[in-house]
């Protein structure tokens, strides 16, 4: 449950979320109206994998997210040094069953 007061927006975490869950993919589509984000948990030699989580905003928070991400990226680098990707990019093969228009 959210409150403002003094234009100060508390943010409770509820305990069943405050472990958060683990993702190493993330699948995003959009329409007109909205961006969804699946995030899964891929494991090696496995063929099939599901989604852990999906978070749906409207196209300006999905940019507000974009611009807070590459901050923080920013920040952390400038901590704990570059963050290093390893290995050939990986691309995820089209995955059936979005689309459309929300």
């Amino acid at each position: 449950m959210t409150e403002e007061k003094n234009n100060q927006l508390q943010i409770e975490l509820a305990p069943e979320v405050a472990d958060g869950v683990y993702a190493n993919l993330a699948i995003i589509a959009h329409s007109s109206s909205e961006f969804v984000m699946d995030f899964v948990s891929v494991m090696p030699g496995m063929s099939k994998a599901n989604v852990k989580s999906r978070v749906i905003m409207t196209p300006e928070h999905a940019k507000r997210l974009l611009g807070a991400l590459q901050d923080n990226i920013a920040k952390y680098e400038a901590h704990f040094g570059p963050i290093r990707i390893t290995g050939p990019e990986t691309r995820i093969p089209p995955v059936m069953g979005f689309g459309g228009d929300a």
